[in-house]
């Protein structure tokens, strides 16, 4: 299996601290059958992209692990005004292994419809975009039909493994559990933090999907689909997304209870904010 949204390298973003968590969080996902990681570290305000550092650690784990498992390098990749800018003038710099496929993060809360501009640029500059864990918004969780928007437009889905089984809440168990029924998700990943409370467990995702859906589709999300995205290849062919290019509307119930959450056709997320976005999309665009 392929693991390609982990955050491996220690002390450059709210991943692994240390040297030994890391050996430790590559170790326990060898165990489990993963050969290859792709390493994620955050570009975000919160932890900007300090690549000198990140392009050290990252060697000194890849000789360290030579042995255990093959390594990447990527970047969990928030969509901020500074960051599109850069990707924009550096193609390809944030995308895996800088061969085009780029893990893309958005604001939790709130998700302003212009930022779908700010995707079409990335396209244009060569990235083929993936969502990463879409089932742990709460604007998509509010607002399904964004992730047809975006899919229709070229973007890629990756689910975290643990939702599927509820690891994140029951609304994201239902959600992710939808999106496996209908083939909307193109990558399984752990989005591993941590060798004890966020640790890179890909393996009960894999069963879990085999169970369901059929071997066939679990190594399509964990082992097909990914060695596509490491490689930089052209994508393939892919099972029908049902009800996306008729817009059914998402449904989807929270497993613990009878209540159903039915997405609609509403409109952008109510609360502050306005001049901030203003500020983003001035910052990025220049008007």
């Amino acid at each position: 299996m392929i693991d390609i949204h982990h955050h491996l390298i220690y002390g450059v973003d709210d991943g692994a601290p240390d040297l030994q968590a890391s050996l430790d969080m590559a170790r326990e996902s060898a165990e489990e059958g993963v050969t290859h990681i792709v390493c994620t570290p955050h570009a975000s305000d919160d932890y900007p992209y300090n690549k000198p550092m990140i392009e050290q650690r990252f060697a000194e784990l890849k000789e360290k692990l030579q042995s255990v498992v093959e390594l990447s390098l990527a970047c969990d990749f928030h969509l901020t005004a500074d960051n599109v800018v850069d990707a924009v003038m550096n193609p390809l710099r944030f995308s895996i292994d800088g061969k085009g496929y780029l893990l893309i993060e958005f604001p939790s809360q709130v998700i302003p419809p212009s930022m779908n501009d700010a995707m079409f640029r990335l396209q244009a500059a060569g990235y083929t975009l993936i969502v990463t864990h879409p089932e742990r918004y709460p604007a998509v969780l509010r607002q399904p039909y964004l992730l047809g928007e975006w899919m229709r437009h070229g973007c890629l889905v990756q689910v975290t493994s643990s939702s599927l089984y509820g690891r994140f809440g029951k609304a994201q168990e239902a959600f992710a559990n939808e999106l496996l029924e209908r083939n909307w998700i193109h990558f399984l990943a752990t989005d591993a933090h941590h060798p004890v409370w966020r640790p890179p467990h890909l393996k009960k995702g894999f069963e879990y999907v085999a169970e369901r859906k059929g071997e066939e589709t679990a190594r399509r999300l964990c082992e097909t689909n990914p060695r596509v995205a490491v490689e930089g290849g052209p994508w393939p062919g892919q099972p029908e997304a049902e009800g996306l290019w008729e817009d059914v509307p998402l449904q989807f119930a929270e497993r613990a209870g009878a209540e159903k959450s039915r997405a609609g056709r509403g409109g952008a997320d109510e609360g502050g904010g306005g001049e901030a976005k203003a500020g983003f999309w001035k910052k990025l665009f220049g008007k």
